[in-house]
């Protein structure tokens, strides 16, 4: 039974969709039936809407390199949300993917080359990294490929490439390791939708009995400093409470940049990040306490004890209900951190701030992330 369920399951060509589906009103066509779905015995294909050809990015990309098998859902999962994090960006950032969340980001600071962008994101979890997916929002070099292929990457997307650097990806002799690898190229990715009001496609969920949620988009108000607001609330019984320490030019770069890679990773989410890159990613926990010491914890353990949380900055997906978060992230010694606020304990929190002197920001928004 073992070898025909094998067989049967983890050699899926053919979904059995139609090719073609109405989606509330819109016709889409099938692109391709995909290796399989979240998992080998779940089939699944890829469709894209018929009137759109030519301004998708997903629905119009190439793939310049297949490798033995085609994508499967994970892999248009990694790509969709790779590409949700560096669309932010007008300089050279890259996101590594694994599972829907990022295993780190950076963006360029200084004059750094998008190489050493590359190098930044992979190892800020290089563990995680191993056989992930890495997402540029600019054009690929031969530096930056032969850097790529030093180490297992199942999926490398951007939106060109240079032809030096194709031909790294198709050196099977120099790099055996990456013989299945798929390279995509992904246009018309820098005019993904990113703010709330720009024209976006809603989300759709389909439950189990097969009725359907279907929902706005997750975008973002917060475009540049401006956009976040000093920690400050008024409680009836306890009074007013302000944070007293700003944020430094350096520390607001880093509150944005952490703010924009927390909208893809799944809730709770807390992303703690320095000079431009992740440190670590505290994601999927029940509570968001644990997602903030699941991060540090991460940090820590990657640094081996070094100070390198000195001086980094914090984003929370939504709200701390309590200091305890605070507390942790003070400890580890985080000196900002960017959250929603709208706690009934905001004051807590700001107290917690003022106490151990670190700056905090409110964004006026939740950021959830259910994926």
């Amino acid at each position: 039974m073992g070898t025909d369920y094998r067989a049967k399951y983890f050699s899926r060509t053919e979904s059995g969709f139609p090719k073609e589906v109405n989606i509330l009103g819109a016709a889409y066509e099938k692109v391709e039936d995909l290796r399989y779905g979240t998992n080998p015995h779940q089939g699944a294909s890829f469709y894209r809407p018929k009137e759109e050809a030519g301004s998708l990015t997903f629905g119009d990309m190439q793939q310049l390199k297949t490798g033995k098998s085609g994508l499967s859902e994970t892999n248009y999962g990694d790509l969709n949300h790779g590409a949700n994090i560096v669309k932010y960006f007008d300089r050279p950032a890259c996101a590594v993917m694994k599972h829907l969340n990022p295993s780190g980001a950076a963006a360029q600071i200084d004059n750094q080359d998008l190489h050493a962008v590359y190098i930044r994101a992979r190892d800020a979890d290089a563990v995680a990294a191993f056989g992930g997916t890495a997402v540029f929002n600019t054009k690929v070099d031969a530096q930056t490929a032969k850097e790529i292929m030093t180490s297992v990457v199942e999926v490398v997307a951007a939106p060109d490439f240079e032809d030096e650097a194709l031909e790294v990806f198709n050196d099977f002799e120099t790099y055996k390791m990456n013989k299945q690898m798929r390279v995509i190229k992904l246009p018309n990715l820098p005019n993904l939708p990113k703010w709330v009001g720009d024209p976006a496609m809603p989300t759709i969920k389909t439950l189990m009995d097969g009725t359907v949620v279907v929902a706005e988009p997750l975008l973002t108000c917060v475009k540049t400093g401006d956009d976040l607001n000093k920690a400050v609330t008024e409680h009836a019984k306890h009074g007013r409470f302000e944070i007293e320490t700003a944020p430094t030019t350096r520390q607001i770069e880093d509150l944005l940049f952490s703010w924009y890679v927390n909208l893809s990773v799944r809730s709770n989410g807390v992303v703690i990040a320095k000079n431009g890159v992740t440190l670590a990613v505290g994601t999927g926990q029940q509570d968001r306490v644990a997602a903030v010491r699941q991060a540090i914890a991460k940090a820590r353990e990657k640094f081996k004890g070094e100070e390198t949380l000195d001086g980094a900055v914090m984003s929370s997906d939504a709200f701390f209900p309590f200091r305890d978060s605070v507390d942790a992230a003070a400890e580890a010694g985080i000196k900002a951190i960017v959250q929603p606020g709208g706690s009934v304990r905001d004051w807590e929190s700001i107290q917690a701030c003022n106490e151990h002197g670190i700056a905090m920001v409110f964004t006026g928004e939740r950021i959830f992330s259910h994926h």
